[in-house]
């Protein structure tokens, strides 16, 4: 008997499409907008750096297409706790699958032939797959050779570190969004004091969003430098 998928997937609300500051990633954004639309590739592969925003992406997948009223599976691979690849079982009939980290399948070989035999399985139902990962298909340490030919098979895209402008245009973005504004003097404070990994600068805006409602002030330099103790 099939394993039971838990098919009430939950978004996570604040990592959309609306949400992203794409930068120079724009031509990213548009193909992966056509695939969870059904249109487009079938299959897509993106790759680059951490803090790049690749797990914000698939979640934003998943949530284009749910709204459309098809079902998506968002399935997350860490490292040292990679699920029991039983979990796989009937996922090919769903309309988009996001497979995150696919990079960490190196660390248990016989998985890597259930997550083959998977991507045969949803390609022959026609069905949308979305991978990342950290590296190129060829970089990955992944010693089954049918494995890496296959992540070869979709479209390869790279997403690319914002540049200090777009960080700067990036986190106005999202406080704007979050019902607050960050002055420029104040982004290129918060941009001299932390590294460039996004996952830090979302923290870092839900502190101050909670910081400016219990103390009703604007985001100024002397703010963040009283609330952050800097």
């Amino acid at each position: 008997m099939s394993k039971q998928l838990p098919l009430d997937f939950k978004h996570r609300s604040n990592q959309s499409f609306d949400d992203y500051f794409s930068g120079d990633n724009e031509e990213v954004v548009s193909h992966l907008k056509q695939c969870s639309d059904k249109n487009g590739e079938p299959f897509i592969f993106i790759w680059g750096p951490s803090g790049t925003g690749k797990t914000h992406l698939l979640q934003a997948c998943c949530q284009q297409t749910a709204q459309t009223g098809d079902s998506t599976f968002y399935l997350e691979l860490k490292s040292g706790q990679l699920p029991d690849p039983s979990i796989l079982e009937g996922l090919e009939n769903l309309a988009l699958v996001c497979i995150d980290n696919i990079h960490f399948l190196n660390e248990i070989q016989h998985h890597q032939e259930h997550y083959f035999n998977f991507f045969n399985r949803i390609t022959e139902q026609g069905n949308h797959l979305i991978i990342s990962a950290n590296g190129l298909p060829t970089q990955l340490n992944i010693p089954l050779t049918d494995l890496k030919t296959r992540l070869n098979w979709g479209l390869t895209l790279k997403l690319e570190r914002l540049s200090d402008a777009n960080l700067m245009a990036a986190l106005s973005h999202k406080a704007h969004r979050m019902g607050f504004d960050i002055s420029p003097q104040a982004a290129t404070f918060i941009l001299s004091r932390y590294t460039r990994e996004l996952t830090d600068f979302w923290a870092l805006l839900n502190i101050l969003d909670h910081a400016t409602l219990s103390a009703q002030r604007k985001v100024t330099v002397p703010f963040l430098k009283e609330t952050l103790n800097l």
